[in-house]
């Protein structure tokens, strides 16, 4: 039940975000939720993998796929902040804003702005 809550915080964060700069939402949403699954599976996977056989005195097989489910979630969304952090650094730079020049016709440089 946790981890479908965090799956739809993260896709419902990232249509927030793709809806702010007019990105195409559902793509970014699902992108955003395959980036924690990614996230979670591959750096958390292998990195508990690799605690849980050479520092721990059981065998991986030993553990429930609910606590390995636990261990990793904060990889994925770890993964999912750096992701989303640098989505929304990338569109702040390419975004252009129009600002509407027809009221300043007939001011002086030095009135502008």
């Amino acid at each position: 039940m946790l981890s479908i809550l965090v799956v739809y915080y993260i896709g419902k964060q990232f249509y927030k975000l793709a809806e702010k700069f007019n990105q195409k939402k559902w793509v970014y949403a699902i992108l955003g939720v395959l980036t924690y699954y990614l996230g979670a599976i591959i750096l958390g996977g292998i990195i508990i993998g690799l605690i849980i056989e050479f520092f721990m005195d059981s065998d991986f097989e030993s553990y429930s796929n609910t606590i390995l489910g636990l261990f990793m979630m904060p990889f994925g969304i770890v993964t999912c902040v750096l992701f989303h952090y640098l989505l929304e650094r990338k569109w702040k730079k390419s975004v252009m804003y129009v600002k509407d020049e027809i009221q300043d016709i007939g001011k002086h440089i030095e009135d502008k702005d």
